[in-house]
C-alpha cells in the first residue's frame, strides 16, 4: 500500500508512522504537516504545507495513494466551540474532501476517541463536533472508512508527546498504564496497537466503521 500520513509529529502519529515504516505492506508513505518528522527513511516522502484549510497547493502530490492515516488533532481543553470546530471538523474535512476526489479508491482511516457522540445532540461540544466530522467522513466516496476511538493510550518504544505536561503524566503513569493495557481493553490501547491495526483495517477492511479500543487491540 502507498500511505499518506497527517499528523506525524503528534503521539498517535508518531506511532503509527514507526509501524508504517516497518511493515513490509506499506510501499511507500508520504507524510504531510506543518512541521518536519525528523525521521529518516527509505520509504518516507514529507511534504511541509503551512494552510491546512487548503490543500490546492500540494493537490497533484496527493494523488495515486491506498489509504490515509489521519492522527491530526487538538485537545478541547481551554478552547470555544467555533476554533475546536475549525481546528478539528473543518481541516479534516478540507483534507479529506480533496483525497476522496483525487483517490475514490481510498481507504480513511480517522482518529477520533472514546466518547464521540454520533447523535451530534449530546452536552459535550467535543464530543459533538467529533460526531460530526466522523458523520460527514462516512458520506464522502471513497472505497471506505473508518473511525477510531481510543480512549487511554500508552506511548510506546521512545514516543512521546509534544506536550510537556503530558508527557511527564505519562512518564509518571507508565506503570499502570501497562497494567491497565492488559486487565482493561476497553479503556486501553498503545500507540503500537493503533498502528498495527490502522494497517490491517487498511488492508484486509473491518465489518464495522467505527472501532473502540477493544476492537482495536483484538485486531
Amino acid at each position: 500500500m502507498k500511505v499518506i500520513l497527517f499528523g506525524a509529529t503528534g503521539m498517535v502519529g508518531q506511532g503509527v508512522l514507526r509501524e508504517c515504516l516497518l511493515d513490509a505492506s506499506i510501499e511507500s508513505v508520504l507524510v504531510v504537516g506543518r512541521s518536519p518528522s525528523l525521521q529518516r527513511h527509505p520509504k518516507l516522502r514529507e511534504i511541509l504545507h503551512d494552510d491546512f484549510f487548503d490543500f490546492a497547493a500540494i493537490e497533484p502530490q496527493l494523488a495515486g495513494y491506498d489509504a490515509c492515516f489521519f492522527c491530526l488533532g487538538v485537545s478541547s481543553l481551554g478552547m470555544d466551540a467555533a476554533r475546536y470546530r475549525r481546528l478539528t471538523y473543518d481541516i479534516t474535512m478540507a483534507a479529506a474532501t480533496m483525497l476522496a476526489t483525487l483517490n475514490p479508491q481510498m481507504v480513511f482511516i480517522y482518529v477520533s476517541g472514546q466518547g464521540t457522540d454520533s447523535t451530534e445532540s449530546g452536552r459535550l461540544m467535543w464530543a459533538r463536533v467529533k460526531g460530526k466530522t466522523e458523520n460527514d467522513l462516512l458520506k464522502l466516496p471513497f472505497q471506505a472508512a473508518y473511525m477510531f476511538r481510543p480512549a487511554g493510550i500508552q506511548p510506546m518504544h521512545g514516543i512521546r508527546s509534544k506536550t510537556a505536561w503530558v508527557h511527564t503524566i505519562y512518564v509518571v503513569a507508565a506503570p499502570l498504564l501497562s497494567l491497565l493495557n492488559h486487565l482493561a481493553p476497553n479503556y486501553m490501547t498503545t500507540t503500537e496497537q493503533v498502528g498495527r491495526a490502522m494497517i490491517k483495517v487498511a488492508r484486509d477492511g473491518y465489518p464495522k466503521p467505527v472501532l473502540e479500543s477493544e476492537d482495536i487491540n483484538r485486531f
